[in-house]
């Protein structure tokens, strides 16, 4: 009896996970899931093959000599943590405007008091 009270436990907690949103009425039960993705990570790896700085930085990663270099689990060249951005016009304005306009990103110093 207990094994069948963890495996629901469990199965409550990945229902959790899933972040769904449920809305009942009095015959049926509307569940719905909203997830937002980017692909803005696929652009700059894609864009770093053609920024030759860059190009010449993952050869040296590859070569076992690229410092604070390295290749994430995405294929994305990084300097620590930090992203390498391919001198792309088009790539750049694009990452400055999601930023800019995307529901997750917030203004620190919006909610300060200005004072004459």
């Amino acid at each position: 009896m207990s094994m069948l009270m963890v495996k629901e436990l469990d199965l409550i907690e990945q229902f959790r996970d899933l972040s769904l949103v449920c809305e009942s009425t009095h015959n049926s039960v509307k569940l719905g899931m909203l997830k937002l993705t980017s692909n803005i990570l696929d652009e700059i790896r894609e864009g770093q093959k053609s920024d030759m700085l860059l190009v010449d930085k993952l050869t040296l990663v590859n070569q076992g000599q690229g410092g604070e270099f390295r290749v994430d689990e995405n294929g994305v060249l990084k300097f620590g943590n930090r992203v390498c951005i391919p001198d792309v016009t088009e790539l750049k304005k694009s990452i400055l405007e999601e930023g800019h306009r995307s529901g997750l990103s917030i203004h620190p110093g919006a909610t300060k008091i200005i004072k004459d």
